[in-house]
C-alpha cells in the first residue's frame, strides 16, 4: 500500500491507481480533497499533487481506513436523485429506503398531506416534496440537531417541508389528519452485532435501535396512527429484514386493511403498511 503523503508530485491518474481504497472510494475522496468534479478528474489526469494536497488526501484516506463512512467524510450522500448533506447527527440515507418513498408517492392523492416520522436527514420528506409539489409534506424528529440538517436539505433541494421537533406524535395534537404517514424508525434489536460493525459504528445509535426488541417504536407508530390519518389513509413503515410478519401483525391487530409487505431490490421484505378502513 502506498502511503498518501508519498503522492506529492504524482499525477492524479497515478494516485487513482495506487491509493489504498477501492477505485470508487479513491475517486470520491480525491475529488473531495481537491474540490474537483469527476469530469475534471479525467480532464486533469496529468495534473500533479502538491504537498499540501497530498497531506489533505492522506488525512481522508486514514479516516476511511479507520472505518468512518464515506458519506460522513465528504458530508453528502445521493438519495432519490437528490444530494443530501449528512453529519454524524443523522443516519446515512440508503437505497433500500427509496422503496418507502416510491410507495408513499404512489398512495398520496393529488393535493394530499403526508407526514414523515423520524425524518433524520430529511431524505424521505424532501424526496417526496421535491417529486410532488402539489402535496403538503410535514416531518418530525426528536433530535434538534437532525432537524437542523433536514431543514438545510429541504432548502438546498427547494422542497417545502414543515418540520417539527416531536417525540413521535407528541407535537401533533390538533393537527389536520394526513393521507399518508411514512416512517423509517429505529428497528435494530438491542445488542445486535451489526451495531458494532461497519458504518453503523459511526451512526447515531438512537436512530438505529430502540434499545429493546426492535419493534417498540413501530408499535408506538401503529398505535397512534389512527388518530392522525384520514379515513382510507395509508401507514407505511420500513423495518428489518426479519420483521415483516411481526409488523403485519401489529397493523392487522390495530384494524388496518389491505395489510401487506413490499420487497426491496435485494428481494427482502423491507416495507410494510396498511390502509385505515373508511
Amino acid at each position: 500500500m502506498q502511503h498518501a503523503s508519498s503522492f506529492a508530485g504524482c499525477t492524479l491518474a497515478t494516485v487513482l491507481k495506487t491509493a489504498p481504497l477501492d477505485a470508487l472510494e479513491n475517486r470520491i475522496l480525491l475529488c473531495h480533497a481537491l474540490r474537483i468534479t469527476r469530469v475534471q478528474l479525467i480532464t486533469q489526469s496529468e495534473r500533479r499533487l502538491e504537498l499540501a494536497e497530498a497531506d489533505a488526501l492522506q488525512a481522508l484516506f486514514e479516516r476511511r481506513l479507520r472505518g468512518e463512512p464515506i458519506a460522513y467524510i465528504v458530508g453528502a450522500r445521493e438519495f432519490f436523485g437528490l444530494d443530501f448533506r449528512v453529519t454524524p447527527d443523522v443516519l446515512i440515507p440508503r437505497p433500500d429506503t427509496e422503496l418507502l418513498v416510491e410507495l408513499s408517492i404512489g398512495r398520496l392523492p393529488q393535493g394530499g398531506r403526508l407526514l414523515d416520522m423520524g425524518t433524520g436527514s430529511g431524505a424521505i420528506a424532501v424526496a417526496i416534496a421535491h417529486s410532488r409539489s402539489d402535496a403538503a409534506v410535514a416531518a418530525l424528529d426528536a433530535s434538534a440537531a437532525a432537524l437542523e440538517v433536514a431543514r438545510g436539505n429541504a432548502l438546498a433541494n427547494r422542497a417545502p417541508v414543515d418540520f417539527m421537533l416531536s417525540d413521535w406524535y407528541q407535537a401533533l395534537d390538533g393537527a389536520t389528519p394526513f393521507d399518508v404517514i411514512a416512517s423509517n424508525p429505529p428497528y435494530i434489536v438491542e445488542g445486535d452485532v451489526h451495531l458494532s460493525q461497519g458504518d453503523l459504528r459511526f451512526e447515531p445509535v438512537d436512530a438505529l435501535t430502540d434499545h429493546a426488541d426492535g419493534l417498540s417504536d413501530l408499535r408506538i407508530i401503529v398505535a397512534g396512527a389512527r388518530a392522525h390519518l384520514k379515513p382510507g389513509g395509508w401507514l407505511l413503515m420500513e423495518h428489518g429484514y426479519d420483521q415483516a410478519a411481526a409488523v403485519r401483525g401489529l397493523l392487522s391487530a390495530a384494524g388496518f386493511a389491505e395489510v401487506q409487505s413490499w420487497r426491496d431490490l435485494a428481494d427482502i421484505e423491507r416495507v410494510s403498511g396498511g390502509r385505515l378502513a373508511q
